[in-house]
């Protein structure tokens, strides 16, 4: 065979060799224990498997863990009751005896000094909101039942030994100017200077007072109530003209005891009005005295000719 010829024998059994692998799909041999060789693609190196591909991983809960389990937790749930102690039956409470109202010292109808110092002590813890007058009505026998009732004691409307008791207790005792109902006085020693020298009756609108002074000495001081609207108490200087102890109005049939007139028909006399009522009532023109004893003092000291001053 020519040297041809045999060149194209070795092709054509070479491709008869590469048709036959191509069609049975042999995995590339291994030589002993090297790892088979790697191809080779246009974009570099490809490793072949060593073995079956896994489809899937198992799942993680069911991969063996190589931690410890954890402790179990010694805490309580907090959705958990907690358990509590048997409560002993509760003990009956002994009932308080019932009070029974002790004798009255004051109720309706009830009136003077007590009556209005009783007013005041109420008017200074809020359970009287009117005047202080002294006489004890249907507003001030409200009062008391309040007051009572408040403090448990047998509701009546009437003052008895305990609530007296209870409310002097609770309040202190009042001034002159509180059981007159007024703001308090100015000082009676600041005088008008007419009203410093003899004997003169002082009256001052500003502090509603009258005050007998001798001498620019105050010798007493009376509280005085003054003419209403239209009837106003006459300003300035007078003197007392004359003197009535046991007067009558002739015009409005009233009682002035101890009047002592100092201009025309207005006088200082004694006001049983003023001494029931206090300041919510006025006069018509007179001064007006409710202390009785103060005022008969009074009568007997003046003398007609003594001065009388009225000022603001």
């Amino acid at each position: 065979m020519s040297h041809r010829s045999a060149r194209i024998a070795a092709a054509l059994a070479g491709l008869a060799v590469a048709a036959l692998v191509a069609s049975c799909g042999a995995a590339p041999a291994t030589i002993g224990n090297e790892p088979a060789p790697v191809e080779t693609t246009s974009h570099g190196p490809t490793a072949q498997p060593s073995g079956p591909a896994s489809t899937s991983e198992p799942p993680a809960s069911d991969k063996p863990s190589r931690e410890p389990s954890a402790p179990p937790s010694t805490e309580k749930p907090s959705g958990d009751p907690t358990p509590t102690k048997p409560t002993k039956p509760a003990k009956p409470k002994p009932t308080k005896p019932s009070l029974k109202p002790g004798k009255t010292l004051w109720q309706e109808g009830s009136q003077g000094d007590k009556v209005r110092e009783l007013q005041a002590r109420l008017k200074q813890i809020g359970w009287f909101d009117t005047d202080v007058t002294g006489y004890y009505g249907p507003v001030t026998a409200e009062s008391i039942r309040g007051f009572q009732a408040k403090r448990e004691i047998p509701v009546t409307g009437k003052v008895d030994q305990r609530t007296w008791d209870r409310l002097v207790a609770m309040t202190r005792q009042p001034t002159a100017d509180e059981k007159a109902d007024r703001p308090p006085a100015k000082n009676p020693g600041t005088l008008d200077e007419r009203c410093l020298t003899g004997k003169v009756m002082c009256v001052d609108k500003s502090t509603n007072t009258l005050s007998w002074v001798v001498n620019g000495k105050v010798v007493k001081v009376l509280d005085a109530r003054f003419g209403c609207q239209g009837e106003e108490t006459r300003e300035g200087v007078f003197s007392v003209g004359w003197k009535s102890r046991d007067h009558v109005s002739t015009i409005y049939g009233s009682a002035m005891p101890f009047a002592m007139f100092f201009s025309g028909g207005q006088a200082v006399h004694y006001s049983s009005d003023f001494a029931a009522r206090g300041w919510n009532g006025c006069s018509h023109g007179c001064v007006n005295i409710r202390d009785r004893a103060g005022i008969e003092w009074l009568f007997d000291q003046v003398a007609v000719g003594d001065k009388v001053v009225v000022h603001w």
